[in-house]
């Protein structure tokens, strides 16, 4: 499947949903991208204030955020292809870039979410996995509060972070067979950026 790459406007974390009162469509898109992610799909999302030397490595997102003058965003880029920007596209528009075969199920799966899926339950659960994975205490707190007054069981709770866990924890194994791969006898030749006649990246 192709690599699909979110370019996110400036928000305080990594998808946006958090604070005491979320964006539905920000927490309607965040629920379409876990969906597609369980599809086998590979997702990578950029927060432009978290992360903003990705924005200025691809070239296409850089010409783009230049030319309307930061007003751009987001960005979808699909196998470094430009595919959409200025808003976030639907759960169809996803599948069909990803290549999901079935495409009819996508599309009653994304009516029926339109239609009240995201209930205010779906919603604090998905801002408590977001919490996780920014690490932002304050949002945390804050909705496992709300999620305790709807009435929301432990359990469900538990399930949301062991979800949130599992997705903030792909990057970081990720990187440990990146190192292994550069470490290990017979692996790649270093490429450091912080040898002798580095320019600096790590200070």
């Amino acid at each position: 499947m192709p690599t699909i790459e979110i370019y996110d406007p400036p928000m305080c974390c990594s998808s946006g949903v958090c604070g005491p009162e979320p964006d539905p469509q920000l927490i309607r898109f965040s629920a379409d991208l876990d969906w597609l992610r369980r599809q086998g799909s590979e997702v990578r999302r950029y927060n432009l204030v978290q992360e903003p030397a990705a924005f200025a490595a691809n070239i296409e997102v850089k010409k783009l955020l230049e030319s309307a003058d930061g007003d751009g965003l987001p960005v979808v880029v699909v196998d470094g292809k430009v595919m959409g920007h200025g808003s976030y596209p639907s759960r169809s528009e996803l599948a069909q870039w990803a290549g999901v075969p079935d495409t009819g199920e996508v599309e009653d799966a994304h009516t029926d979410l339109e239609s009240g899926l995201v209930t205010p339950v779906v919603t604090e659960l998905i801002a408590i996995g977001a919490a996780i994975a920014s690490n932002c205490e304050t949002c945390f707190k804050h909705h496992y509060n709300q999620a305790r007054k709807l009435g929301v069981s432990k359990d469900d709770m538990i399930q949301a972070v062991n979800i949130a866990l599992q997705v903030k924890d792909a990057p970081a194994q990720a990187m440990v067979q990146l190192a292994q791969k550069y470490l290990v006898p017979g692996g790649a030749a270093s490429g450091s950026c912080c040898g002798e006649a580095s320019s600096g990246c790590c200070g």
